[in-house]
């Protein structure tokens, strides 16, 4: 099984705990870590300069459209950034956990 780390941002601790919440009770992350970041960008022609939070979703890849989904269904932005690094190299007992823990989101956790 293929191990991910979702990746995404929001403009609030709030908005970031919820959705870090959500995603591990579904079952579909066994671990999101959140951090403090500062994002330059270009949005409607204009460069933004904002404090946000990243959060980084531990799961796999058979999760990923159910994380995209909830986080989509969670997020204020209007296009908020949702993408997945695969983990290729990965302690075998950590990655075995997550495994477990996001297997169970088919049982209705």
């Amino acid at each position: 099984m293929a191990l991910l780390a979702v990746l995404t941002t929001t403009a609030g601790q709030q908005e970031a705990r919820a959705i870090a919440r959500a995603l591990v009770e579904r079952g579909l992350a066994a671990c999101v870590q959140i951090s403090e970041i500062e994002s330059f960008y270009l949005w409607q022609g204009e460069l933004q300069q904002d404090p946000e939070y990243r959060l980084v979703a531990k799961t796999t890849e058979e999760q990923y459209a159910a994380v995209e989904q909830a986080i989509r269904e969670l997020h204020s932005y209007e296009l908020p950034a949702i993408y997945a690094v695969p983990l290729t190299r990965t302690f075998q007992p950590y990655a075995k956990w997550v495994e477990e823990l996001t297997q169970r989101s088919g049982d209705g956790a």
